[in-house]
């Protein structure tokens, strides 16, 4: 709607983690490579964030970054019982018929996992909202699978991602084993202010518009009631965009981020 208006060839601020609008800013720079590091080295990397903080859009960099001789087992909806949560890494790692009992099942993640490794196939689970995974013993079977392994290396890598709630989870006696198993723990943090406005103009560049829609009043603003996190900053700017479209402004200024401020506050 407002795009021709405001000359641009997409939606600057869609909700989707679409990986070309990730703005690396210096938390997220030191995440993905961090991220990169333990997946290379074949560890468990433990991701944190709150909600929105583009944890989701960052593994979608880190999977489009990872070369062809990477297998990514994507699992985002990881509300699963331990054996439901190794049958779905055994049809993701292609075993065509998974064994109903669990040692079988291991058995064949072994040689599978051991077949990638002389076929140098690289396999990464990468496993988001890991907030929600319902069980303990699903933590452990995730700990288990570094058992998978030659005498100098992991055959799988491991992505946790999740938010903060995770660590409290994680800090009980009871996860001890699977602390000790993880080499690296990031939690990313929201945008400072000083970088919400680079924020902005590098979504609208990639949109192909213009860097000045918003005004250096407006900006500060949207930052305030952002706190830095980018998927509250995308829905002020969102809305911002099809106020100042009704209003016919070219610029969006302190007024029209105030106005949509108080209409996303109201719901």
């Amino acid at each position: 709607m407002y795009k021709d208006f405001y000359g641009l060839q997409v939606r600057p601020f869609a909700k989707t983690p679409d990986p070309q609008f990730l703005y690396l800013s210096r938390t997220h720079r030191e995440a993905l490579a961090r991220l990169l590091h333990a997946v290379e080295e074949r560890d468990i990397i433990l991701l944190t964030g709150d909600i929105g903080c583009g944890k989701t859009t960052l593994s979608r960099v880190l999977m489009d970054q990872l070369g062809d001789d990477y297998r990514i087992i994507l699992i985002t909806n990881p509300r699963l019982s331990p054996l439901e949560f190794l049958h779905t890494l055994a049809l993701r790692l292609e075993i065509e018929k998974p064994a109903i009992h669990k040692a079988d099942l291991l058995e064949q993640l072994g040689g599978q996992l051991y077949r990638f490794y002389q076929q140098q196939i690289h396999p990464v689970l990468l496993v988001d909202e890991a907030q929600l995974i319902p069980h303990k013993d699903v933590f452990d079977e995730i700990r288990l699978l570094t058992n998978f392994q030659l005498d100098n290396v992991n055959l799988i890598s491991v992505v946790l991602m999740g938010q903060p709630e995770l660590l409290k989870r994680l800090a009980h006696q009871v996860y001890e084993p699977l602390r000790q198993r993880i080499g690296i723990q990031f939690s990313l943090k929201p945008l400072p202010a000083d970088e919400v406005a680079a924020y902005l103009e590098h979504r609208l560049s990639c949109a192909g518009g213009r860097l000045d829609i918003f005004s250096r009043d407006a900006v500060t603003l949207l930052a305030r009631h952002a706190n830095g996190v980018p998927r509250r900053i995308n829905q002020l700017a969102s809305l911002a965009l099809l106020e100042g479209f009704g209003r016919g402004a070219q610029q969006i200024d302190a007024e029209v981020i105030q106005a949509v401020a108080e209409e996303l506050d109201g719901l």
